[in-house]
């Protein structure tokens, strides 16, 4: 199995006021996470600029100009309560969609089976015509429109396992049946959407879980119904929108996965894609705030990523 990392020179210039939970330090904890010699095999490469203008295959066509009206010319301004961006934050948005991208070619040209892009900002609360959430665009949702517009992929699973519903990847892809979007998260808690009767055109999927619950419940719900729906789907390609905010240690909700889940999940969600779309899977960041939470977890999520099985980590 041959796992890539796309990693992200330019995250810093995404700046977030000071204690603000979107830093910085997420992804050097991620980076210090996986410089061990447990992920010497990963195949590694930087992420590359993106075109900005492809996000107009999921937000309406004036969104972009909301974000450069948004952007301040030097520090860091305030969309709405939760969402900021910085001078410098298109280009890191810029990285993030080129990185999930490139990522996207690896894997369907078969350089890669499986890719995990450390990037930010997260994307999946971004809607068509409004960013919030801590997210600008919706990299997974363009991503998922590239992959039908470039490699003519007819059916693709986005599965979000972030604590938070993805509000925004289901507003984009509600009315869509070519897209299965499957989103476990905690109830109630922001954005306050998920429920399990929002149903789209049958191609949603929620599964919410309560407060405290752990990854025993986590693991009952995949089993009795997002794996079976996965099966049924039967897609080309499977993105994920990968949080590691569920994680015990994340004071942004209370759900109380442990490292470890994540690793059950990820081998999980590899069994489903060996057997429907020839091991592809492009898994994206979204959010995990506890730092050595977030280290854990993706720790567990790449390992497993790599070879089907966890090994010897620390954590």
């Amino acid at each position: 199995m041959t796992t890539l990392l796309v990693s992200q020179a330019n995250f810093t210039d995404h700046r977030t006021p000071e204690g603000h939970v979107e830093r910085a330090d997420r992804i050097r904890a991620v980076e210090e996470a996986l410089a061990r010699p447990r992920f010497d095999a990963l195949l590694r490469r930087e992420a590359p600029m993106g075109d900005l203008m492809l996000a107009e295959l999921v937000h309406e066509r004036a969104y972009l100009d909301i974000l450069r009206q948004a952007r301040p010319a030097e520090g860091i301004g305030q969309i709405d309560r939760n969402t900021y961006i910085s001078s410098g934050s298109l280009g890191a948005v810029a990285t993030s969609l080129g990185g999930a991208l490139a990522a996207l070619d690896a894997v369907i040209l078969g350089e890669a089976d499986n890719a995990f892009c450390a990037i930010r900002p997260p994307g999946h609360h971004a809607e068509r015509a409004a960013p919030g959430g801590f997210c600008l665009i919706n990299t997974v949702a363009i991503t998922a429109r590239e992959a039908q517009r470039k490699y003519g992929a007819e059916r693709i699973a986005i599965v979000d396992f972030d604590v938070h519903h993805g509000n925004g990847t289901q507003d984009i892809f509600a009315a869509d049946p070519d897209i299965l979007y499957i989103s476990s998260h905690q109830m109630p808690l922001y954005p306050g959407t998920g429920k399990a009767d929002e149903r789209g055109v049958g191609n949603i999927l929620n599964i919410p879980l309560p407060a405290q619950s752990d990854g025993a419940l986590m693991r009952e719900a995949y089993s009795g119904l997002v794996f079976p729906a996965l099966h049924d789907f039967a897609p080309d390609i499977m993105l994920l929108s990968a949080g590691f905010d569920a994680h015990i240690r994340d004071g942004v909700a209370q759900l109380n996965w442990r490292s470890d889940d994540f690793g059950w999940l990820t081998g999980k969600l590899m069994d489903v894609a060996e057997s429907r779309c020839g091991n592809r899977i492009v898994s994206l960041l979204e959010g995990g705030y506890d730092l050595k939470g977030l280290a854990g977890g993706v720790s567990h999520h790449v390992a497993m990523l790599m070879d089907g099985a966890i090994g010897r980590l620390d954590d």
